[in-house]
């Protein structure tokens, strides 16, 4: 089965579902539907969404089973946020010196990953 398109490739307009079909039954139904937010993920996106679940959005289990650093796991994470239009322009980024804190604490990140995270929010 392949995936659904999003855009038109031809004006690059949002494309509309307008036909569902049963294959069990082959029953047919048409009319203009939405698709939900998730359905416009790229695959990389919706299969770090499966893993980032997966660990229960642990970060160092994260970097464990994708094989990436840190700022890659920030750097998806912040991707995938955006994508799905839940960033907040407004906040100054993620975390809070508290936050870094607790995750420090709770071994999700290194001191040294902690220090650079600090460092940002200095910036």
């Amino acid at each position: 089965m392949y995936r659904k398109p999003d855009k038109c490739p031809v004006c690059d307009s949002e494309l509309k579902i307008t036909k569902m079909t049963c294959d069990r039954c082959g029953t047919e139904i048409s009319g203009i539907f939405s698709g939900c937010r998730f359905c416009s993920l790229s695959k990389e996106m919706s299969d770090y969404l499966i893993v980032f679940l997966k660990c229960r959005g642990n970060i160092k289990e994260i970097e464990k089973e994708l094989g990436i650093s840190y700022p890659t796991v920030r750097g998806y994470t912040e991707n995938l946020l955006s994508a799905l239009g839940l960033n907040d322009s407004a906040s100054e980024g993620p975390y809070t010196k508290a936050g870094i804190f607790k995750m420090l604490e709770r071994k999700e990140i290194t001191a040294q990953e902690a220090a650079c995270m600090l460092k940002e929010l200095e910036e």
